[in-house]
């Protein structure tokens, strides 16, 4: 008997994990395929239940994305509950016959300690949960405006707790920093451990937990250069009059706003000031349209990761100068990279796949740049840290709406230089 035939027998037990089952296997399906390539009835196959089944524990999708998102959200939060202000070790009367050098040593072995286990434990659920974990993070728009802001609260307050451990750490330490910092780096920590949910590069659990509790304490560590509010020095340039650039621009605004699947092409060409009609004498669907913009964006990467290594003599110098590139094209660029991380998957699989081979490609040229600059690291630890870094780019920038100006992109780029583990800006020696 099969699975959904048993669901049909009289007086058959309903499993108590049920409902949890299915929000699990959701979130996977949503983080892999995205929203709207998913059905209620991939779901029901996917636990073993029919369709019927599945209607009587969720009335429709949305509420089980919305149910998916927020055990996820609620899975960290119930891991990091109390660990924030938790004594580690002996109370403040342990200290009071200890000299003050062993009391500022004791403090930041406490404060380290209250730390590691507040990211062990985000850790923990993340790797449980890496199949899982990208449900929020790109498909997050798709809900309703009160459950986004609830759902965001939980990650707010997540990172506040990270924060709270993070703080009396760099105080310690001698680095103190204000409250805004220590919620920015809290934001970086949890961009690193949550880099794993983007990629399918393997380590054991072990190892795994090991190298982003050490990438961690690497970008709490990070020496944040100041903020000032002053516009980027870049010119922004005259745009293209050709309608079929302004197509191109106007849909990455709207696919980045809305979503692709939520956009038509009514809204395109009115976007445009064009006709249905005359949408379609320049792109032949919207998934053309979409393909397009993602070719785009993978050209793009390659010719600034070009020119950045084409000006560089050595694997350090280049490193250094592809860090601040990627960082200047992500903020110029934002939406275009938003839809090509995030609408792919809307394309045909062969085209899904071609993309997919540009990314890896992407990837493994800063993973030999990193292990050239850092040979100590296997080529998967190198792209982990490579895939926290790219991760910290799309994480802070969101964070710090990719205001275009040179002191975030000088805090982004510093953060990304501490996922990798290659310190502050590299400064050659100085010639004899």
């Amino acid at each position: 008997m099969s699975a959904i035939e048993a669901t049909t027998v009289p007086g058959r037990t309903r499993p108590k994990d049920r409902r949890q089952k299915i929000a699990m296997a959701a979130a996977e399906a949503f983080s892999e395929r995205g929203y709207h390539q998913v059905s209620m009835g991939e779901v029901a196959a996917a636990v073993g239940i029919s369709a019927p089944a599945l209607y009587r524990h969720f009335p429709n999708k949305y509420a089980l994305f919305v149910d998916a998102a927020e055990r996820l959200a609620h899975g960290l939060l119930d891991a990091t509950e109390g660990l924030d202000a938790a004594s580690v070790g002996g109370g403040a009367s342990d200290l009071d016959d200890r000299g003050p050098a062993a009391d500022a040593t004791d403090e930041l072995d406490e404060a380290r300690a209250r730390f590691d286990e507040i990211v062990a434990a985000v850790t923990a659920v993340t790797i449980e949960n890496r199949r899982t974990g990208g449900l929020y993070r790109w498909e997050g728009r798709y809900l309703e405006p009160d459950d986004r802001s609830r759902i965001r609260g939980d990650f707010v307050e997540l990172t506040a707790r990270v924060a709270r451990a993070l703080e009396p750490m760099r105080r310690a330490a001698g680095r103190p920093v204000s409250h805004d910092d220590g919620m920015l780096l809290a934001a970086g920590v949890l961009s690193v451990v949550a880099s794993i949910t983007a990629h399918h590069t393997s380590l054991p659990r072990r190892p795994l937990a090991e190298l982003l509790l050490t990438t961690s304490h690497d970008v709490a560590d990070t020496a944040l250069p100041a903020r000032v509010d002053a516009p980027a020095a870049d010119p922004a340039g005259l745009p293209s009059t050709s309608k079929r650039e302004l197509i191109i621009r106007e849909a990455l605004v709207l696919f980045h706003r809305r979503g692709y699947h939520d956009t038509g092409i009514e809204d395109l060409s009115a976007a445009v000031g064009l006709t249905t009609s005359g949408f379609y004498r320049h792109f032949a669907s919207k998934s053309d349209l979409l393909l397009e913009a993602c070719l785009r964006a993978s050209e793009r990467l390659v010719a600034t990761t070009a020119d950045a290594l084409g000006r560089s003599d050595s694997p350090a110098i280049g490193l250094d100068r592809l860090v601040d590139a990627y960082v200047a094209h992500s903020f110029t660029n934002h939406d275009l990279m938003s839809v090509y991380f995030s609408d792919a998957g809307a394309l045909p699989l062969a085209e899904q796949e071609r993309l997919r081979t540009l990314q890896r490609n992407h990837v493994d040229e800063w993973t030999a740049l990193l292990r050239a600059v850092r040979p100590e690291l296997s080529a998967a630890e190198a792209r982990f840290r490579v895939h926290a870094g790219l991760n910290v780019v799309v994480d802070i920038g969101r964070l710090l709406h990719f205001a275009p100006s040179d002191s975030n992109r000088a805090v982004v780029s510093a953060l990304v230089r501490s996922a990798l583990g290659v310190g502050p800006t590299y400064e050659p020696a100085p010639s004899s």
